[in-house]
C-alpha cells in the first residue's frame, strides 16, 4: 500500500483556506473598489499559505519561533475570515431568498446586490475578531480569575465543615514568557488563604528544565495542610523525541525532584491522611489516567488501606478518568479534582452561555459536575499550550469550600 503523504491533510486545509479567502475577497470588493486590493490580498494569502506549509514541514526539527509566529498569524486570519464569511453568507442567503420571493416572474428573477451596510457590519466583526485574538495573546493568557464553589456533603467530618482548598492545574511552565505576570497569579493564590493547596498535573510542556526559572515563584505557595500534586500527560515527556529511553526516564525523575523543590508532595498512586480535631479525610492522587493520553494511574492502589466510609478527595489530571472509573467506584470518592482540557483556551462563558469546542471531546470540560452524589471539578488551567493566548476561557484559580449538609 502506498503511504499517504503527511502533508496531504495540510494541503487540503490550504485549498479550503484559499477558497474561503476568495469568498472573503468578494465581500471586501463590495465595500472597497481599490484596483490594487485583489493583488495585495492574494499576495498576503499565498505568502501565508506557503509559510505555514514550510513551518509544518520543519516540525521534525522541533517547534521554533518561526512556526509559532506563522501558526498564530494563520490561525487569526483563518478565524477572522470565517467570522466574516459567516455574516457575509447570511446576507447573501437573505438577498437570494428575498429576490426569489418578491421578484419572481415567469421569465425569471433578478437577484439584488449586496447591502453595503451589512457587509460593513461583517467587516467590523472581522476586525473585532482580530482584536480579540490580539487581546488573548497579549493579556488574556495571564488574566487570572478566582472561581469559588461551595459543595455540601452529608458525610463530611464535622471538624472539616468550612474547610477550603485551592486548586490550579496545567501550569505548562515552558510556555511562560512573563515572570511578573505569573507572580500576580501566585499572589492571587496565596491571597485565598485556603487550608489546602493542590495542583492537578502538567507542570511542564515536555522537559523538566522548563520549570526551573519558576521554582522561586511557585515555591511561594503555602497552605496550613500542605501542598500536594500529581502528574499530567505532558509531564512524562511523551511528545518529544529523546536521545534514548534512559534520557526520558531521567527527565521524569528530575521533574519529580522539582516537585519537591517547589514544596509540593507528589502523590503517585498513593494517599495521605489529613487530620483535624481528631477526624480525618483522605487525599489521594494517581498518575495520569486519560482515555487516549495514557492510562498509567492505579486508583485501587491509591486507595489501599482506606475504608469505604472515609471521606475522600482524589487528584486525577484527566476528567475522562472520573467517568471511566471514579464516579461508580465501590469505595465512594466524594470529590475529584482534574484539569487537562484548558477549556481549549477558547470559548464563551457569559450571559448563561457555556461553550467551547472542547465540549465535543470531553463530556465534562470545566467547572463542577455532580453524579451519583459525587462531585468533579475540572479546572480550566493556570497556563497555556499550543495557542499562546486565551479568549473567553481565562486562566483559573479554583477555591472550593467543603460544607456539611
Amino acid at each position: 500500500m502506498k503511504r499517504r503523504s503527511p502533508l496531504l491533510p495540510i494541503l487540503i486545509v490550504i485549498i479550503l483556506f484559499f477558497a474561503l479567502s476568495a469568498y472573503v475577497l468578494s465581500g471586501f470588493n463590495t465595500i472597497n473598489h481599490w484596483e490594487g486590493l485583489a493583488p495585495a490580498f492574494w499576495t498576503v494569502i499565498i505568502s501565508l499559505g506557503m509559510a505555514i506549509i514550510f513551518a509544518i514541514s520543519q516540525m521534525r526539527k522541533g517547534r521554533n519561533i518561526f512556526f509559532t509566529v506563522v501558526g498564530h498569524i494563520f490561525l487569526i486570519v483563518l478565524v477572522a475570515e470565517m467570522v466574516f464569511a459567516i455574516f457575509l453568507f447570511i446576507g447573501d442567503l437573505y438577498r437570494v431568498v428575498s429576490s426569489i420571493s418578491t421578484n419572481f416572474q415567469p421569465q425569471g428573477y433578478q437577484i439584488t446586490g449586496r447591502n453595503d451596510y451589512w457587509v460593513d457590519f461583517a467587516f467590523i466583526m472581522f476586525c473585532l475578531t482580530v482584536l480579540l485574538f490580539a487581546f488573548g495573546i497579549t493579556r488574556g493568557k495571564y488574566a487570572y480569575r478566582v472561581i469559588k464553589h461551595t459543595l455540601y456533603f452529608d458525610d463530611l467530618p464535622q471538624h472539616f465543615d468550612g474547610f477550603t482548598l485551592t486548586q490550579i492545574s496545567d501550569i505548562h511552565a515552558g510556555s511562560f514568557t512573563k515572570p511578573k505576570a505569573v507572580q500576580k497569579g501566585i499572589d492571587l493564590i496565596n491571597a485565598q488563604k485556603s487550608d489546602l493547596f493542590v495542583f492537578t498535573g502538567d507542570l511542564v510542556n515536555n522537559a523538566a528544565s522548563e520549570i526551573v526559572p519558576y521554582i522561586p515563584l511557585f515555591s511561594q505557595i503555602k497552605a496550613p495542610f500542605g501542598q500536594f500534586s500529581v502528574l499530567g500527560n505532558h509531564d512524562y515527556g511523551d511528545y518529544v523525541k529523546w536521545p534514548s529511553e534512559t534520557d526520558k526516564i531521567k527527565n521524569l525523575n528530575q521533574l519529580k525532584a522539582y516537585h519537591k523543590e517547589l514544596g509540593f508532595k507528589l502523590l503517585l498512586d498513593e494517599h495521605v491522611v489529613l487530620e483535624k480535631g481528631g477526624e480525618k479525610i483522605i487525599l489521594a492522587g494517581i498518575e495520569n489516567w486519560g482515555i487516549g493520553f495514557g492510562e498509567r494511574g492505579d486508583l485501587n492502589k491509591a486507595l489501599q488501606h482506606t475504608e469505604a466510609k472515609d471521606f475522600k478527595i482524589l487528584l486525577s489530571h484527566d476528567p475522562s478518568h472520573w467517568d471511566a472509573q471514579v464516579k461508580n467506584h465501590p469505595s465512594k470518592i466524594q470529590l475529584s479534582l482534574a484539569g487537562h482540557t484548558h477549556g481549549m483556551q477558547f470559548g464563551i462563558e457569559a450571559f448563561g452561555i457555556k461553550w467551547s469546542p472542547v465540549k465535543y471531546r470531553y463530556k465534562h470540560w470545566a467547572g463542577i459536575k455532580t453524579e451519583n452524589n459525587r462531585h468533579l471539578n475540572v479546572n480550566r488551567g493556570f497556563g497555556f499550550l499550543g495557542f499562546s493566548g486565551r479568549i473567553g476561557i481565562w486562566p483559573e484559580i479554583t477555591v472550593i469550600e467543603l460544607k456539611r449538609k
